[in-house]
């Protein structure tokens, strides 16, 4: 089986690029590396089966595969609302652009959407019919609109060339292969309290978040690929559901650090409550997390001391 990866040197495309290389298949990373690591796939160089090209999605350019793995995009707000409009011809000319090559070669097509589509939801847990609370106009609107958009390009294709198209909603993910100081609020923490350094904390942080950790993920997405439904599916732990407050002192906790929280002002737009409702998972792939949050930052704060 011959995978084009896109956002292959990022956090998940990173996980993920693995997972196949040890099933023996053959990968084709593409990224620009606008917000990947190239450190994250030099590990890789030595495969015979793997191969990297340097190119920007909203390029048009063809590639002969069996599969799409469409990731790139940059999911931390730093990166996103850096150039905004540069995040919205990701999400919808890069996304174009791939369905475009997922089409010429009868591609399976696999997008990597977000539980940001959802918004700043009026519902808890949020199902994958709920449409969303979507403010069209704030700063984080260039990713949520973005991923809003190419979901539906993605459908347009499944009902105009009968395309296989594979809609994975994913919500906060978390583990080793994070950045430092990434913009995501458990690498940000962690790498923080290692150094003793305040923990900001947005607004009261009464906020919420479901974290999963990123095996329990890559799990998800490999069977949903190989199966028969094309999603929207919830990808998330709703067993893990912590607010940003207990967050920070969990990670306090476990390092042991001298840090102290701070909280500062609000952010326009922040969702509340982001709890995924993963019934659809559970029923379509007999999918369930199992991996617990204190389980995942053993992992992902062993990785971040490393570095």
């Amino acid at each position: 089986m011959n995978n084009l990866v896109t956002g292959g040197a990022g956090f998940i495309g990173t996980h993920l690029i693995k997972k196949l290389l040890n099933n023996d298949e053959t990968v084709i990373c593409i990224d620009n590396f606008y917000s990947g690591n190239k450190l994250n796939i030099e590990q890789f160089f030595s495969s015979k089966n793997f191969s990297f090209l340097e190119k920007d999605i909203t390029e048009t350019f063809n590639i002969k595969t069996d599969r799409v793995w469409h990731l790139a995009c940059p999911a931390s707000p730093r990166y996103y609302e850096k150039n905004p409009i540069k995040t919205a011809k990701i999400n919808f000319t890069g996304t174009l652009n791939m369905l475009e090559i997922a089409r010429k070669n009868n591609a399976d097509f696999l997008l990597a959407s977000s539980s940001e589509i959802y918004g700043n939801p009026e519902q808890s847990p949020q199902r994958e019919n709920y449409n969303g609370s979507v403010n069209t106009l704030g700063k984080r609107s260039c990713y949520k609109e973005g991923k809003r958009i190419a979901e539906t390009l993605c459908y347009d294709y499944l009902r105009t060339y009968n395309l296989n198209i594979k809609i994975a909603r994913i919500f906060n993910t978390y583990g080793p292969n994070m950045m430092p100081k990434d913009g995501r609020v458990i690498s940000n923490f962690i790498t923080n309290a290692i150094q003793n350094k305040p923990l900001f904390i947005n607004g009261d942080g009464s906020q919420t978040r479901s974290f999963c950790f990123i095996d329990d993920l890559i799990e998800g997405l490999f069977l949903f690929i190989n199966s028969k439904s094309n999603g929207p599916i919830n990808f998330g732990n709703p067993n893990e559901e912590y607010s940003i407050d207990d967050l920070a002192g969990i990670i306090i906790n476990k390092l042991k650090s001298k840090s102290k929280k701070i909280k500062g002002s609000s952010i326009n737009d922040e969702p509340i409550r982001r709890k995924p409702c993963i019934k659809k998972a559970i029923k379509t792939l007999d999918w369930f997390p199992k991996y617990p949050l204190d389980y995942g930052l053993e992992y992902t704060i062993k990785y971040l001391k490393d570095l």
